[in-house]
């Protein structure tokens, strides 16, 4: 479903990324893993159609992300990849339930639609009974399902995480990911993970190593 070819990225005089290949299966849950300044979260990024590469290609469905106009690349990322990360980045002013369907409303989706979407996976992710509640109202366990649901409501081809469980205690973590494999059980979802915690990158499909902007299994 998704493969990346030949990835170059570099910062000046800082080569971040020497030469990545890498090909991901639908419903694959991948961990990424390595020393600061590995290129873990660069590589997150050119997938996720936020950087471009110096060179190389990224295709996720057979669409070829690197040939996209901004205005394709914005609709495609909004339709085809969902984000997760450390810090929610929810919007303080919406509660739980607006901060889920903002994706959806930008992408045009009917108001019935991504209405009985958004309703399946706040109760999938036990935080209906919160949907009213503000993002200051909630804990950081509830603060990330309510992040996980908003990357989920466009039905993405792939959700990319970095660092989802670093804010959070140990119980909350190990909750967040087994989330990921529920998800993945339920939808056939698949994700491709940057973490430091080395318990959940061992339970992953594949974990995937960086180092010096190099990848190893």
């Amino acid at each position: 479903m998704i493969k990346i070819e030949q990835i170059y990225k570099s910062y000046g005089n800082v080569q971040v990324l020497n030469g990545i290949d890498l090909a991901v299966d639908r419903g694959e849950i991948i961990s990424i893993v390595g020393a600061s300044g590995a290129g873990k979260t660069t590589l997150l990024q050119i997938i996720g159609t936020l950087e471009k590469p110096d060179s190389g290609s990224v295709l996720i469905n057979g669409v070829d992300v690197n040939a996209l106009n901004e205005r394709s690349l914005s609709q495609f990322r909004n339709s085809n990849i969902g984000f997760v990360f450390q810090f929610h980045h929810l919007l303080p002013e919406f509660t739980a339930w607006e901060n889920i369907l903002i994706p959806a409303m930008i992408k045009g989706t009917a108001k019935d639609e991504m209405e009985e979407r958004a309703n399946q996976l706040m109760k999938f992710l036990k935080i209906d009974h919160r949907r009213g509640h503000k993002p200051s109202e909630l804990s950081g366990g509830e603060q990330q399902r309510v992040a996980v649901a908003r990357a989920l409501i466009n039905n993405p081809a792939v959700v990319l995480a970095d660092e989802p469980s670093g804010n959070l205690d140990s119980i909350n973590a190990r909750e967040l990911h087994r989330l990921f494999f529920d998800l993945r059980e339920q939808y056939n979802q698949t994700f491709i993970i940057v973490t430091h915690n080395e318990e959940f990158a061992e339970m992953a499909d594949r974990k995937i190593i960086m180092i010096d902007g190099k990848n190893m299994e």
